[in-house]
């Protein structure tokens, strides 16, 4: 038996030139392909927020501030928790996860050091007075907020600290308490005929005299605020005596009075013997007797310390830290005092409209 070997009709040079052909379409198909899906996976990761978040303590509003900036990450983003020691100096350990593995609980949990790589840190973010002062000292160039400190936490931190000076890094800075000029809008929305305030104060409360005295002035019309100073407990009854006669509401700033329940009940109690309505801005002051509040909850301030990270990492660069206020999302009031008192105050929805509506 023979065998015929059978040759394509097509000559060598032929057959050469169009598989090569082939072979370059092939290629150049591939490669398009491969460019594209590197183009969208390189535009995922640029779209994709990276979030790395400082954490001291575990009390309770921390901690919900924390677990709602967790849910909120952005799809395809990355979310890493560094839990300090209670004084804020060392790093303990890592929580990191991307936003689908932490909202499947899948999340890991192990010690590495405090300094996330470039590529991670697009955003830092310090929770809490501890772990602010750990965050300013920390070298790194990637934008930092420092969120949950009270006005007088930042203006000692301020103080204390030669890193926020210098401003060699993109700073922004939330307030866990809502401005004086919010404040006193609640007030003249509840008592619209009343405008003479009343303050105890402490000599380190000057910063928030200083602001509620600048928002007294730029109201319209003007707020009358009588300020009296209580250098130690013992002195807090007297300048009671002295500035409630001469008040239609008294405020609770907070300071040291207003993070001391003792001293806030001495507040509640020459409020109510004198037939004043108390203000401040914590629910706990309306639960103990005071009339209303405008607050913010973790939650709620979890929200706005996005939006402040997110205009931090886009500005330009600054010397001076981008301070926000707490915008109060809710009006507390405290029925059974309103009605002790006589008053007939609109409801919480409404008061918190009028609260946004001059803003």
């Amino acid at each position: 038996m023979s065998v015929v070997a059978k040759h394509l009709s097509l000559p060598f040079p032929g057959r050469l030139h169009r598989a090569a052909r082939a072979v370059l379409a092939f290629g150049l198909t591939v490669g398009v392909a491969i460019g594209l899906l590197g183009l969208s996976t390189s535009s995922r990761a640029a779209a994709a927020a990276s979030l790395t978040v400082l954490m001291s303590d575990d009390n309770a509003a921390h901690s919900e501030f924390v677990q709602q900036l967790r849910a909120s990450q952005e799809p395809g983003g990355r979310f890493e928790l560094v839990r300090l020691s209670p004084t804020g100096e060392m790093p303990q350990a890592v929580e990191m996860a991307g936003a689908e593995t932490e909202r499947g609980a899948n999340a890991g949990v192990r010690t590495r050091s405090m300094r996330p790589s470039a590529a991670d840190a697009n955003l830092t973010m310090a929770v809490g007075i501890a772990a602010a002062r750990a965050a300013v000292e920390r070298p790194g160039q990637e934008p930092l907020v420092l969120a949950m400190l009270s006005r007088l936490d930042y203006e000692a931190l301020k103080a204390a600290s030669p890193a926020l000076k210098r401003g060699d890094r993109r700073v922004g800075v939330l307030l866990r308490d809502p401005a004086m000029a919010d404040q006193l809008a609640l007030i003249g929305a509840v008592l619209p005929q009343k405008h003479r305030i009343g303050v105890v104060a402490t000599p380190e409360s000057e910063p928030l005299v200083r602001e509620l005295q600048r928002a007294a002035q730029g109201a319209n019309p003007a707020w009358d605020v009588r300020v009296e100073y209580a250098p130690d407990a013992k002195s807090l009854a007297a300048a009671l005596r002295t500035v409630v006669p001469l008040s239609d509401a008294l405020m609770v700033l907070p300071d040291l009075i207003g993070d001391n329940q003792a001293a806030t009940l001495s507040v509640l109690r020459a409020g109510a013997g004198a037939g004043l309505p108390v203000f401040g801005a914590s629910e706990g002051l309306v639960r103990s007797g005071g009339l209303a509040a405008a607050v913010s909850t973790p939650s709620q301030l979890a929200q706005q310390a996005r939006l402040l990270g997110q205009k931090v990492a886009s500005a330009g660069s600054s010397n001076s830290p981008l301070v926000e206020a707490a915008t109060p999302a809710t009006v507390r009031v405290n029925a059974t005092v309103a009605r002790g008192l006589g008053l007939r105050l609109p409801e919480e929805r409404e008061l918190t409209d009028r609260l946004a509506a001059t803003r």
